[in-house]
């Protein structure tokens, strides 16, 4: 199932793409997210200590991969489902990678592990399942499509490759380290195997800590600070579906993004350029109005001839809930560096792996992004070459499996 360009998903997702407007992008920081600083899920645990060497669970209400801090390794697989896959075949999938993804979760061996010695706890590794699009065009499931699922529209400054866009199902792996990452996917794209094929796979990596553990905000291979200010409180407004679709309960919608960055040229810029660009200071993400990386934005400041502080082609400021009908979602965001030949030549692209989560595409990220495309300054240093859509179910309980309600 690899067709593209599925236009709309739901009752809401339908009219919500319908008024949407012309053009618009992506860029780097493209969130509003409370309190009008960009938003990365937050690196704090619930005591305020390290995040690393942690243990999850897949049987919260939420799966976990989403608001659980963000660790250093992150691979996230894209499959497609075989040409004519039935709701029995693709619960068959689920069954398989649910069990499999309770095992890796608590460090135990799936069942016929030829690497059983990989299996490791407390290694913060999370495993977190999105359905795709084409999940809702296998005959029977048509009707339980979540209302804000939907693809989103071509953007002006959007140079998409087919093979960093789509999919039928995605997998996202994260812990502390690489080695526990290629492991799990390894396992689990496996027992894939006989349902599906991998459509595209994306390393990823973040740095969300200090040199003692402490949590701090990572930073994007721009050297801006990135992820201020995207914290859990309010999560439930701005993530979660509204409940309206039992199966769905403690679900989200994803946008996945890979948006390339132009570092050579962004490294010619003189620094006053680049702070000037974002709309906050390099040293610490501070906003160029003043004060500390956690104050909000003071986008009414000026300079002394009259000019605002922050310029009104800023990516913080066109991103701000106050510029957006107060819309917000919750980013999870990673680099990537990506190296192939092409005809020869050594090719190397560079950029972040940008992931939104909202309750509603349509509503929250298309608007956005469509003002960015038209006025932020990080457009020319930045493109998206890559898009998906997924619907995130919630948690299981112990002996289901993730999106039960699908088959109930």
């Amino acid at each position: 199932m690899t067709e593209q360009g599925y236009p709309g998903l739901g009752r809401r997702g339908f009219f919500g793409l319908a008024g949407a407007g012309a053009a618009g992008a992506v860029a780097l920081g493209a969130v509003a997210a409370r309190g009008g600083n960009q938003g990365q899920a937050s690196a704090k645990t619930p005591d305020g200590g390290d995040p690393r060497g942690r243990s999850y669970s897949p049987h919260e209400t939420h799966q976990s991969g989403i608001i659980t801090p963000v660790p250093a390794a992150t691979t996230l697989v894209a499959l497609d489902l075989n040409p004519g896959t039935t709701p029995d075949a693709l619960r068959r999938l689920l069954t398989i990678l649910s069990h499999d993804i309770e095992a890796l979760m608590a460090g135990r061996p799936v069942p016929g592990d030829p690497l059983p010695d990989l299996a490791q706890a407390n290694v913060s590794l999370t495993v977190t399942v999105g359905l795709g699009p084409g999940v809702f065009r296998i005959p029977g499931l048509a009707g339980l499509v979540p209302d804000g699922l939907a693809e989103v529209p071509p953007m002006a400054h959007d140079q998409l490759q087919p093979r960093w866009s789509g999919g039928d199902l995605l997998l996202m792996v994260s812990a502390d380290d690489a080695t526990t990452v290629a492991y799990a996917v390894r396992i689990l794209t496996r027992d894939a195997r006989t349902f599906t094929t991998v459509r595209w796979t994306q390393p990823a990596s973040w740095r969300g800590v200090d040199a003692e553990g402490t949590p701090i905000t990572g930073r994007n291979l721009f050297g801006q600070v990135d992820g201020t200010g995207n914290t859990v409180a309010g999560a439930a407004e701005v993530i979660w579906a509204d409940g309206s679709q039992p199966w769905f309960a403690g679900g989200t919608t994803l946008v996945v993004r890979r948006i390339e960055m132009n570092l050579t040229t962004w490294d010619e810029l003189v620094r006053d350029r680049q702070q000037a660009v974002m709309g906050r200071t390099l040293a610490d993400g501070a906003p160029l109005s003043g004060g500390v990386e956690s104050d909000d934005l003071d986008l009414s400041a000026t300079t002394d001839d009259g000019q605002p502080v922050i310029a009104l082609d800023a990516h913080a400021r066109l991103a701000h809930p106050s510029q957006n009908r107060g819309r917000t979602m919750f980013r999870r965001s990673m680099n990537y560096t990506h190296h192939e030949y092409a005809d020869g030549v050594a090719v190397t692209s560079a950029g972040l792996v940008f992931l939104a989560f909202q309750h509603s595409i349509p509503e929250v990220f298309t608007p956005v992004q469509q003002r960015l495309d038209q006025a932020d300054a990080l457009n020319e240093w930045t493109t998206a070459i890559g898009s998906a859509v997924f619907a995130v179910p919630g948690g299981w309980e112990p002996g289901g499996i993730v999106a039960q309600g699908l088959f109930s």
